[in-house]
């Protein structure tokens, strides 16, 4: 029977190469995962090797972050303009050698700079495996299933890291938790030319450089502010430097409407699934960034734990999450994405609201409950979230999509960290109870911090000391239960943007916003059809 007039062809569907290719796609993701949460682990390993400042040991620890965040916008469209594999095939061969000077420096100031290029050459990987994601998995379906794998690689690689870096720290020297990248990237630079094809613009234009300078400037200075609020509280600088992101912001947006083409087509955002979802995404990890520092925090400074158990008990939460992942693109078939979404988010407010009856003595097994449910709550979100932001795009503009994404997390973990980590100290600093025959000195350390109060438990008799230790676990363990009961309603607010905003997007939607699509794609004719698959 002759196929109807004016009827669409299904998609190709995808096969063995596409999903080899996946598997090729998730090296890095899974490798860019390991990466922060090691150095936490050789943090104290290198800094009696290289003797940083305390101001150099903030910087290894945050330049990464920083520059990952500001060039992912940019990577992201360099990947639309002149090849995504292209790119990725480059920051490829950028992280392994980054790598290699990161675990050989000599100093800590050259330790610095080779972090800074790991996060240029790590920004350029992520907006390219998820934007060849959209284009290799046409189907929706596929799609949202090879989606769900990409998150749940990232979540496997930071329940892995703490092992993995332990194991490493126990028989290497500290510069061998930088050589992971190393055969890593070495597989991905063989495989790439055969499994993954290159996918670009052909009408994509010229690179704005101003239009780089301008979103640098808007988004590093925000995520600087935010970092300075939670290490330092309210002090002048945190705020200048937010409140001077947002003018640059303002700036780089009126210019990209003046441009034809654009490093950030703001067109992307009259799609309410497209804006609605990078919302849901960056509150989402709002909660995930700053509960997961106080989790990690109590594993280690209230239960004593070492780095390998603390990352041993965060195995079942991230297990958790990645069966959630691969579970709901099935469920959104059945229901719309809005409400697979919502209801996760509903049980991971459940697992935050039993963070707020953890105790110090006894409280790890409802810590972990709590964490396992949060954590299975919020997994839908990675898999559909990122699905409903490349698939309400242009194919020639699923880099910059993607990238959109990326920096929509990365502000939410900041955020979190700075706004929850800023209410934890205010109730530590509230809660805490110094006994009376502490002296000022020592009281005041106490009063600073669980940290300062552990370090001067130490140096104080026994009794004292023991006393000392109780009060701040107490009072960290209050600053915990404040930042479950905060995360429980801000996530139960998102699932209510959730069913509002994605009530009518299920697993298909990356179909459905054919009008938003086309109205992007027709005031540049030709250029869906011209988008090149070689």
């Amino acid at each position: 029977m002759p196929p109807t007039v004016g009827a669409t062809a299904p998609p190709a569907q995808a096969g063995a190469r596409q999903w080899l290719g996946l598997a090729v796609l998730a090296l890095p993701t899974i490798l860019l995962a390991l990466d922060q949460s090691v150095l936490f682990l050789a943090l104290p390993h290198l800094a009696e090797s290289l003797r940083p400042t305390g101001n150099q040991t903030l910087w290894i620890m945050d330049v990464y972050g920083f520059m990952m965040a500001g060039f992912l916008v940019t990577m992201g469209t360099l990947g639309d303009r002149i090849g995504r594999r292209r790119v990725l095939v480059i920051g490829a061969v950028a992280v392994g050698a980054a790598s290699v000077a990161a675990a050989y420096a000599p100093s800590a100031e050259t330790l610095i700079v080779t972090r800074a290029l790991l996060g240029i050459a790590a920004a350029s990987l992520m907006p390219s495996t998820l934007a060849l994601i959209s284009n290799m998995f046409l189907d929706p379906g596929q799609r949202g299933r090879a989606v769900a794998v990409w998150a749940s690689c990232f979540m496997a690689g930071t329940a892995l890291g703490p092992v993995i870096g332990g194991v490493l720290l126990e028989y290497f020297w500290w510069g061998s938790v930088f050589l992971l990248g190393v055969p890593v990237m070495a597989v991905l630079l063989i495989a790439a030319p055969f499994l993954l094809p290159e996918y670009r613009d052909p009408d994509g234009g010229r690179l704005d450089l101003f239009s780089v300078l301008l979103s640098l400037g808007a988004i590093l200075p925000v995520i600087y502010g935010l970092k300075e609020f939670a290490r330092l509280g309210w002090q002048p600088l945190s705020p200048a430097a937010v409140a001077a992101g947002l003018v640059i912001g303002l700036i780089f947006v009126r210019r990209q409407r003046t441009l034809t083409h654009p490093l950030l087509d703001l067109r992307l955002f009259r799609y309410r699934a497209f804006t609605a979802s990078l919302l849901v995404l960056m509150l989402a990890m709002t909660t995930m960034g700053g509960s997961y520092l106080f989790i990690t925090g109590f594993f280690q400074m209230v239960q004593a734990l070492t780095p390998i158990e603390a990352g041993l008990w965060m195995v079942p939460s991230a297990v958790a999450s990645i069966v959630a992942a691969m579970t709901a693109p099935v469920l959104a078939r059945r229901l719309s994405a809005g409400a697979v979404i919502a209801g996760g988010l509903g049980i991971a407010a459940a697992g935050y609201l039993l963070l707020a009856f953890v105790e110090a003595t006894g409280g790890l097994p409802l810590l972990v409950t709590g964490f396992v449910l949060a954590f299975f709550g919020t997994g839908p979100i990675g898999a559909l979230s990122q699905n409903l932001v490349i698939g309400s795009a242009p194919p020639e503009k699923s880099g910059s999509a993607a990238a959109m994404a990326e920096t929509s997390g990365q502000l939410g973990v900041s955020l979190g960290i700075a706004a929850l980590g800023s209410l934890g100290a205010a109730v530590y600093r509230t809660e805490i109870t110094v006994p009376r025959q502490t002296q000022a000195a020592e009281a005041e350390a106490v009063r600073g911090g669980v940290e300062s109060a552990l370090a001067a438990a130490r140096d104080l008799p026994d009794r004292l000391g023991d006393q000392v230790l109780t009060a701040a676990r107490d009072g960290y363990t209050h600053s915990l239960n404040s930042v479950g009961i905060t995360c429980a309603v801000l996530i139960a607010g998102t699932a209510a943007l959730a069913v509002i905003s994605l009530r009518r997007t299920g697993t298909e939607q990356a179909e459905a916003p054919r009008e938003g699509r086309d109205e992007v794609a027709s005031e540049r004719p030709g250029r869906l059809a011209d988008a090149q698959r070689t």
